[in-house]
């Protein structure tokens, strides 16, 4: 019996003493005030925490079971099948409602919206008519309901962001003349509030005057437009959107409400469609008709994306023209509307453009460009669009949205180097205030489409320089080096290494992460940098090396010191002083950069001699970036084209020495494995493998070389110190890698091949042969999808803390200790015996103890393995089954017989 305080102890929920009907408990650890509690107490607070253990000892509360007094010892077979068939009833319960959910939602869903789509394009009467007997039709219905997943995601992410930009337009972040339309609707509707509210003063002083007013309705009228208040109560709308959880309007909470919800969504696509797809479809074939545009033949499999984008074009015309017409008639609302409506027009065009159409034009220009890289003419690329027309432009726009990330990234790699406005022509996507949706709301259209011009030009330069001129040189001079092999063969030699997981799990991420590449690139445009700066002196120019207050004579024109910011500061101080007193306060700040970027291109071109007009106009364009000063020397314009001409030549150079240096030397070296492997052909290796083969041989040379040069100011002994250390990590680390890189992935790949990959395609009349290589190359990758997998398991499990503790001790802190008997021996020891037991059964016990045939004992040996698999499998399910069981019966015997529950004191141990 728990021990019943009284009088000297008090609750620490209730701060009450126990009484005998309440007595109280110690549960948890917690000494002193707080260590005694009433059960009642604990259970309300409990209830209202949500937690099951002591929130300042973290002790687990402990609750002892009180049965009735009738219940046997062990509950009658009677009462096990009603609780088994309540609970299999429930299951098929929640099963159905699920299924149910999983119908509407991932099948009748996207089906109907596939088959509305399709009927409301088809333009027909008829198929509008049929349209409930072609939804209910089971023809192609899995390709429509992919299909309509499409359809769905589509509608959805346009709804998304139609709220998105609104609550962007009201928070401010549109153009000035959208703001300056919502700044006259809102004065428009404060002149009419102040005379409203006007009024009923007037007619309270009039009721002053004249108390016995009879035709004065304005008591009246406030009673009514009170009532109509009292009948909308904003607090029950926010209570229902509180009430709608995910849970709800997807159905997972059980209720039927969903139904609804099903029939919104479907209401919602079809909208969309007719608003967003149709309409401007239409749109773009009447002016197809009327302009006489006919797509291209080329271009002929995507008509009907061509006429969308085109009804685009003409719909933002038409809200153009709506918008001139309703500001000249005074229609404020309607002008509202509409240049809400011509933002979205224009934020969606400029969004595809970006996204789509630009990385797509790149991805067909680099892939023009590599024509004489692998031998390949235009005639080829037609043959590949028309015969996969959605696989080609989805191939090229991939590559090209690759080339535009790399180039940005190299572009914030120089960012960090160069001084700040060298880069002028560029937007800094680092700038925290940079908004690109913004920006496409604020810029104008014409800002766009330059901008857009531009970074054509510049992408495209670049690729011409790099990668056009340099396979063109290669070929003239190299002429035996190309073409590229690329061409994917079955019968090539080492297709069965599996050398494209090699690629992927060991030599790129040993490049990317460990290389040391970045911190190369950057010393290497440093070094650059600071050369050709000498070269040319164009040091502070690329640099920012020289100070303000290092140049005495700042304005003559030797060395005229550039400063356009503090320029334009003063301007717009002027500017301010000038205006002082007028209605300046309601300009926002997008018009005080246009006008700032106004008064800098009519006065630069003094201070820059025509070049820093340009300059600062793509300046504010591209955001603000920040400027330094610098010091310009004389013939500024010629060393400028120098220095581009200098750029370009060098990018050829590194282009054509990164095209030849790794691929000869990949080829190199795998034609001497392969004959040292006595693996001989005349098929050709691709030259993948061979560039990956060449970067990583090049990179250790690289390696090698820059801790040379480290080293060896430190004198002979210390590089004998260091060597001695380096030797003793390296053994260390060639031991721990030479066990999970080489015997674990092994192991492995041998136990998936035995398992699964022998028994499925093998026969048995037919002896399986097992390639090592590949299957060493197939444990790799199933050792890194296992440690995936483990870092997302339970914390308990042994494999999961052992990782983490390897992952957070790192290269520096290696134990072979710890490596071995907490990773590898187990790891090892389970791959062992899953190995081996199957194998001494099927070859020795098996046959000794039954005394099999022949054909008996190939089929038991080929089958021994999956027969282990689905053996280990059937107990694993087995013990949950028995474990569920358990539960069950504990819940029958707790609904039937379970009459309350007793705290439990908690008893400290003596030793």
């Amino acid at each position: 019996m728990e021990e019943e305080l009284t009088g000297e102890h008090i609750c620490r929920v209730c701060r009450s003493e126990g009484l005998p009907e309440r007595p109280l408990y110690h549960p948890c650890v917690c000494t002193g005030s707080i260590k005694y509690v009433h059960q009642e107490c604990l259970v309300q607070w409990l209830r209202y925490s949500k937690k099951e253990y002591c929130e300042l000892c973290k002790h687990k509360f402990a609750f002892k079971p009180i049965y009735a007094a009738d219940m046997p010892g062990r509950l009658p077979a009677a009462d096990i099948l009603s609780g088994l068939a309540k609970s299999v009833l429930r299951a098929v319960k929640y099963w159905l409602h699920y299924t149910l959910v999983a119908i509407a939602w991932l099948g009748i869903v996207p089906l109907t919206a596939c088959r509305i789509y399709r009927c409301l394009f088809s333009g027909s009467l008829t198929a509008l008519l049929t349209l409930p007997l072609d939804i209910m039709s089971t023809n192609n219905i899995i390709s429509d309901i992919f299909n309509g997943c499409f359809v769905v995601m589509c509608t959805l992410c346009a709804f998304i962001s139609l709220v998105w930009l609104r609550e962007q337009i009201l928070n401010g972040a549109g153009p000035d003349w959208l703001e300056h339309d919502f700044l006259q609707g809102a004065n428009f509707m404060n002149i009419n509030n102040n005379r409203q509210q006007d009024q009923p003063q007037a007619n309270a002083q009039q009721d002053a005057v004249n108390p016995n007013n009879v035709n004065n309705p304005q008591p009246q009228q406030r009673q009514q437009q009170e009532n109509a208040d009292d009948g909308w109560n904003p607090i029950d709308w926010d209570r229902a959107a509180d009430e709608l959880t995910w849970e709800r309007l997807l159905g997972l909470d059980g209720s039927l409400v969903f139904i609804e919800h099903v029939f919104w969504v479907v209401s919602l696509n079809t909208l969309f469609i007719v608003l967003f797809a149709i309409l401007p479809y239409h749109f773009g074939q009447i002016a197809t008709e009327l302009l006489g545009l006919k797509p291209l033949t080329f271009l002929a499999q995507f008509e009907g994306v061509l006429t969308t984008v085109l009804g685009y074009v003409v719909t933002a015309a038409i809200f153009v023209i709506v918008h001139t017409v309703s500001t000249i008639l005074g229609l404020q609302k309607l002008k509202r509307i509409v240049g809400v409506s011509y933002i979205v027009v224009k934020v969606s065009l400029l969004v595809v453009v970006e996204i789509g159409i630009f990385p797509l034009v790149c991805g067909w220009w680099l892939d023009i460009c590599s024509l004489p890289l692998f031998n390949a003419s235009l005639s080829d690329r037609k043959m590949s669009v028309r015969t996969a027309p959605g696989t080609a432009m989805f191939i090229h726009w991939l590559v090209g949205m690759l080339y535009v990330f790399y180039l940005a990234s190299f572009i914030l790699l120089l960012r960090e180097m160069l001084r700040p406005g060298v880069l002028w022509f560029l937007r800094n996507l680092n700038d925290p205030d940079f908004n690109p949706i913004h920006e496409m709301m604020q810029l104008p259209v014409f800002r766009h489409v330059r901008r857009f011009l531009a970074s054509l030009v510049i992408f495209g330069t670049t690729v011409l320089v790099m990668l056009h001129l340099p396979t063109l040189f290669i070929k003239k001079f190299l002429p035996s080096f190309l073409p590229y092999h690329v061409t994917v063969s079955a019968d090539a030699p080492l297709s069965e290494l599996s050398l494209e997981l090699l690629l992927l799990q060991v030599v790129l991420p040993a490049l990317l992460e460990h290389g040391y590449m970045r911190q190369w690139l950057k010393t290497a445009i440093k070094s650059w940098c600071i050369g050709v700066a000498n070269m040319l002196d164009l040091r502070s120019y690329l640099l920012g090396d020289i100070p303000l207050e290092d140049d005495v004579d700042g304005q003559d024109d030797e060395h005229a010191l550039l400063h356009p910011e503090e320029e334009e500061e003063e301007e717009v101080e002027d500017e301010e002083e000038a205006e002082e007193g007028d209605e300046v306060d309601e300009e926002t700040e997008d018009e005080e950069e246009e006008e700032a970027e106004d008064r800098n291109e009519e006065a630069a071109p003094a201070a820059g001699e025509g070049l820093g007009a340009e300059h600062q106009a793509l300046l504010h364009m591209a955001g603000p970036t920040g400027f330094q000063p610098y010091r310009r020397p004389k013939f500024f314009a010629v060393r400028l084209i120098l220095l581009v001409l200098i750029l370009a030549t060098t990018l050829f150079v590194v282009s054509s020495v990164s095209l030849v240096v790794p691929v000869a030397v990949g080829r190199f070296i795998l034609d001497r494995v392969l004959s040292e492997l006595s693996i001989t052909g005349t098929t050709k290796i691709h030259e993948l493998y061979t560039a990956a083969c060449g970067a990583y041989a090049c990179w250790l040379v690289t390696r090698t070389l820059t801790v040379l040069y480290k080293w060896i100011p430190k004198g002979w002994k210390a590089i004998f110190k260091e060597v001695f250390n380096w030797l003793i990590f390296g053994f260390r680390l060639s031991i721990i890698g030479f066990l999970f890189i080489i015997v674990i992935p092994f192991m492995l790949g041998v136990l998936f091949e035995t398992v699964i990959a022998i028994p499925l395609r093998v026969p048995l009349d037919q002896s399986p042969i097992l390639f090592l290589w590949q299957d060493w190359a197939l444990g790799v990758l199933h050792t890194k999808i296992i440690c995936a997998v483990t870092m997302l398991g339970p914390n308990n499990w042994w494999l999961k803390r052992n990782l983490e503790r390897a992952y957070n001790d790192g290269l520096r802190r290696l134990s072979l200790k710890f490596y071995f008997f907490e990773l590898f021996l187990p790891s090892a020891s389970i791959l062992g015996l899953a190995l081996s037991i199957p194998y001494v059964v099927g070859h020795s016990i098996a046959p000794a103890m039954f005394g099999l045939d022949h054909p008996t004992t190939i089929l038991v040996e080929r089958r021994i393995y999956p027969l282990s698999l689905a053996v280990l499998l059937f107990c694993r399910a087995a013990v949950m089954q028995v474990k569920q069981f358990k539960k069950l019966y504990e819940h029958i015997k707790n609904d039937k017989y379970l009459v309350g529950q007793r705290l439990v004191n908690y008893e400290r141990r003596t030793d």
